[in-house]
C-alpha cells in the first residue's frame, strides 16, 4: 500500500511540470507541494524511521516549508526565507550521509578538489550577477548555501567509494545529489545572471527527481538497519 504514495509522488511531479509549462499557477500551487508530501509519507509508511533516515525526513520537511514559501506572490521578498529553509534541507541531507562518518583518504581529497573546481566559477558568476541587480543583502547567504549544497554533494558522491553503502543506494543518492545542485545552480543562474530557455521547468524537473532519487537511494541504505 506504501507504494501507492511513491505511484502519487511521480503522478504530482508530473502534473506540476504540466503546469509549469502552460504556466497554470493555481494548479502548480496544489502540485509543488505534494510532490514533497507524497514522497514524505512514503518514506515514513514505507519504510519507517529511524538512524539516517530521520534526517532524510527533516530534510523533507524543510525542503516542503521552502517549496511553499516559495510559491508566496512577490517571490523576491520570501526569497531568503525559502533559501534558509533549503539550506536546513541540505544540512539534513549532509548530516544523514554522514550517519556514521566516511574514512578519510585520497579519494576523498580527489573527490573535494572535483567539486570545488566544478562549482567555484559558477558560484562566483552568480554572485556577481547579485551584485549587479544590487542583491548585495543575498551574497552572505548564498555563499553559505553554496557551500552547503557542496558538502552535501560531497558526501553523496562519497558514497560511491564507501564499502559500507551499497551500489544500488549509493547511485540513486549520487545522482539525487548532482540533480538537486543542477536544479538550485539553475535556479540561481535564472534570478541572478540570465533567463535560461525553459529554465523553470528544468528546475522544478531535475529538482522533483532529485529528491526523489535521493529519498529512495536512502531508503534503500537505511531500511535495513530498521528490521
Amino acid at each position: 500500500m506504501s507504494w501507492v504514495f511513491l505511484i502519487l509522488t511521480f503522478l504530482a511531479a508530473l502534473v506540476e511540470w504540466m503546469a509549469v509549462a502552460r504556466d497554470w499557477r493555481k494548479v502548480e500551487f496544489i502540485a509543488k507541494p505534494l510532490v514533497i508530501i507524497f514522497l514524505l509519507l512514503w518514506l515514513v509508511f514505507g519504510w519507517g524511521l529511524g538512524g539516517g533516515l530521520n534526517w532524510f525526513a527533516l530534510g523533507l520537511f524543510f525542503s516542503l516549508i521552502g517549496d511553499v514559501i516559495l510559491l508566496f506572490p512577490n517571490e523576491d521578498r520570501w526569497f531568503l526565507f525559502g533559501m534558509v529553509a533549503f539550506l536546513l534541507t541540505h544540512a539534513a541531507y549532509f548530516a544523514g550521509l554522514n550517519t556514521p562518518p566516511p574514512s578519510f583518504n585520497g579519494i576523498t581529497l580527489g573527490v573535494a578538489i572535483m567539486i570545488i573546481l566544478t562549482a567555484l566559477p559558477v558560484v562566483r558568476r552568480i554572485l556577481q550577477g547579485a551584485v549587479n541587480k544590487g542583491l548585495t543583502r543575498l551574497i552572505v547567504p548564498i555563499r553559505i548555501y553554496a557551500v552547503l549544497i557542496s558538502l552535501m554533494l560531497f558526501s553523496a558522491l562519497l558514497t560511491l567509494f564507501r564499502t559500507d553503502w551499497s551500489s544500488g543506494a549509493a547511485y540513486l543518492l549520487s545522482s539525487g545529489a548532482v540533480l538537486f545542485l543542477a536544479s538550485d545552480m539553475l535556479l540561481a543562474w535564472e534570478k541572478f545572471v540570465q533567463p535560461v530557455r525553459r529554465g523553470r521547468l528544468l528546475v522544478m524537473i531535475s529538482y522533483s527527481l532529485g529528491q526523489i532519487a535521493l529519498t529512495s537511494g536512502a531508503a534503500l541504505q537505511f531500511a535495513h538497519y530498521l528490521k
